[in-house]
């Protein structure tokens, strides 16, 4: 890392107490982009819950260095507990954005937690998927998941 900033090991780890503390520093900017800098994004601009989720999912999928790093942290938090706990509490954090979301367009809490269930899966898991959709694009596919994510609740008769 040192080098690729063009600096010495030593200049380099002089900014942190020990490698623990780098690494905390790491998680720590992870979870300041990814969850607050994305929320104060989304909510800068008006709009309904829909207008919302759409903008949360636009830049989620436009992303792809902060995917990469959330992966990374996926996989590292598969061999340190004290990852895995972070990795929890900002996984919770979305799923908490986003039931504040989901739960204006329905107010069925089942309903909501499903959307949501779905919603960060297709965040996480569209990536590994290598399938083709007939006729339709990946981007296609995801716009009808989003879609259908976001549409109200029917109502019984």
């Amino acid at each position: 890392m040192a080098k690729a900033l063009g600096v010495t090991r030593g200049g380099f780890y002089w900014h942190f107490e020990d490698r623990a503390a780098l690494l905390e520093e790491m998680l720590s900017e992870w979870e300041r982009i990814s969850i607050d800098q994305a929320i104060e994004r989304v909510e800068e601009e008006p709009g309904d819950a829909r207008e919302k989720l759409r903008r949360l999912f636009t830049l989620a999928a436009g992303s792809r260095e902060l995917l990469k790093i959330d992966l990374a942290v996926r996989d590292w938090a598969r061999r340190d507990k004290a990852v895995a706990q972070r990795l929890r509490r900002v996984d919770n954090r979305r799923m908490e954005y986003m039931r504040s979301l989901f739960g204006e367009i329905c107010a069925d809490e089942d309903e909501v937690e499903v959307r949501c269930l779905f919603a960060f899966s297709l965040f996480v898991g569209s990536h590994f998927m290598a399938a083709d959709h007939g006729s339709r694009s990946r981007r296609e596919v995801l716009e009808l998941a989003l879609e259908h994510l976001t549409s109200p609740t029917s109502t019984p008769s």
